[in-house]
C-alpha cells in the first residue's frame, strides 16, 4: 500500500490516504519518494488559484530512489538516489534537439489519467506529471536524474523546481554579465536563487525588492548587496538612486503579479532586461507604450523553470553544492511528516517559511 495526499476538492485540506499504485510502463521509472518541498505551485493548484481535474495529488519538487524501471529505461537503474522533476522531454524535437529540452513539444502541464487509484478505483492525477506528496510516484524516464549517493535529498529536491527556477533565470536564460546591475523583485525561495545566481554571475549591485524585512535580511545571506523595502520606499526611485540613476541592466520579477511586472520594466536602463520568473494569473493583461521598447531598447521576456536542461544542469548544481557555491540548507525552514502536509502548506501561505519540505 501507498500512503497519498488527495485533493478531492480545490479549497479545502488535503486527504493522507492510502492508494494502489501501477507498475511503471516501458519508459517510466517508479520512484520511492524521500522528500518533498512545498511550493507556492502546489499551493495555487491545491487552493483553485489555478484550475485542475480533482481527485489529483500534488507536490513535484522531489527527490527519491529508484524502485523499479520500464523495460526501456536505460539512464538509471534499481537504487539509484534522484531528482525527479516536472520537466519532461522526447529528445526527438526540435527544442530537445537543440538543447531546450524544457520548451519540449511533448510536454504537458497535468497528467489526467495517473498511475495512482484510490480504494473507490479513481484514477488519481499527478500535479506537473509527477504527484510527489506520496510515498511513490511513477513518472517518464525524462523526469528523472541521478545524482551522488552522499547528496542529501532533502536539500537535492528543491533542485527539482525553486532553485533551478530562480538561479536558471539569471544564468541560463538572462545569461547577466559581470559587473551588471541586477534587482529582484520578490525574494522567497525562487528569488533568493536569483539572487545568488547574480551573485555567482559577478553582477553588482544586487538589489533585492520585497515587503518582508525578514526576506530581505536573508536575501543578504544569499548574496544581495542592497535592499529595498517596496512598503516603506518608492523602490522605482530606490533602484534608479542605487544604480547612479540609470536603472538596472535586468530586473527579474519573481512574484506572479502583473503590477510587479510593470513596476520592474520601469526600473530599466536603455537596453535593460526584465525576466518574468513569477507565473501570474492567465487572464491579466499589462500594456507597455512601444517607445520604450523602440527608443531605449528594452526587453522584456520569460522563462520556463530557468530555462533548465534537467539532465545537464542538474548534475552541475549538485557539483556546485558540494563544493559550497550554492546555499541549500539555509531554504529549508522546516521539515514535516506527510500527516502534517496542511500544517506544511498552511506555513509557507502565513509567510513563515521559505520551503518546508515533506520527509518519508
Amino acid at each position: 500500500m501507498v500512503k497519498a495526499a488527495v485533493c478531492y476538492e480545490q479549497g479545502k485540506p488535503l486527504v493522507v490516504e492510502e492508494v494502489d499504485l501501477d507498475a511503471p510502463q516501458k519508459s517510466e521509472v517508479k520512484v520511492r519518494i524521500a522528500a518533498t518541498a512545498v511550493c507556492h505551485s502546489d499551493i495555487h493548484v491545491v487552493r483553485g488559484d489555478l484550475p485542475a481535474p480533482v481527485p489529483f495529488i500534488a507536490g513535484h519538487e522531489s527527490a527519491g530512489y529508484v524502485e523499479e524501471v520500464g523495460e526501456n529505461v536505460t539512464s538509471v537503474k534499481l537504487g539509484d538516489p534522484v531528482v525527479l522533476s516536472l520537466l519532461s522531454s522526447c529528445g526527438q524535437c526540435l527544442y530537445c534537439r537543440t538543447g531546450l529540452s524544457h520548451l519540449c513539444e511533448a510536454g504537458r502541464v497535468m497528467v489526467k489519467e495517473g498511475r495512482i487509484h484510490n480504494k473507490q478505483g479513481q484514477s488519481l492525477g499527478g500535479m506537473f506529471q509527477t504527484g510527489t506528496f506520496a510515498e511513490y510516484s511513477v513518472v517518464d524516464e525524462s523526469q528523472v536524474v541521478p545524482i551522488p549517493a552522499d547528496m542529501p535529498l532533502d536539500r537535492a529536491a528543491l533542485l527539482a523546481c525553486g532553485v533551478i527556477t530562480g538561479f536558471g533565470a539569471v544564468i541560463w536564460r538572462a545569461q547577466v554579465k559581470p559587473m551588471s546591475s541586477v534587482v529582484v523583485i520578490g525574494v522567497g525561495g525562487v528569488g533568493l536563487n536569483s539572487v545568488q545566481g547574480a551573485a555567482f554571475s559577478g553582477a553588482h549591485p544586487v538589489i533585492a525588492v520585497d515587503i518582508s524585512d525578514s526576506k530581505l535580511e536573508a536575501a543578504r545571506i544569499f548574496g544581495a548587496t542592497h535592499t529595498v523595502n517596496a512598503g516603506q520606499a518608492d523602490a522605482v526611485e530606490a533602484v534608479k538612486q542605487l544604480t547612479l540613476g540609470r536603472g538596472a541592466d535586468y530586473v527579474f520579477v519573481t512574484v506572479g503579479n502583473t503590477n510587479a511586472i510593470q513596476q520592474g520594466f520601469s526600473m530599466l536602463a536603455p537596453r535593460g532586461t526584465t525576466v518574468i520568473v513569477g507565473l501570474p494569473p492567465a487572464e491579466e493583461k499589462m500594456s507597455f507604450s512601444a517607445l520604450e521598447f523602440f527608443r531605449l531598447e528594452k526587453a522584456l521576456i520569460g522563462t520556463y523553470m530557468g530555462s533548465t536542461c534537467l539532465k545537464e544542469d542538474i548534475p552541475q548544481m549538485v557539483a556546485l553544492y558540494q563544493a559550497g557555491r550554492l546555499k541549500l540548507d539555509e531554504l529549508i525552514t522546516a521539515r514535516y511528516p506527510l500527516e502534517q502536509i496542511n500544517e506544511a502548506i498552511e506555513s509557507v501561505e502565513r509567510g513563515e517559511a521559505l520551503r518546508n519540505v515533506i520527509m518519508f
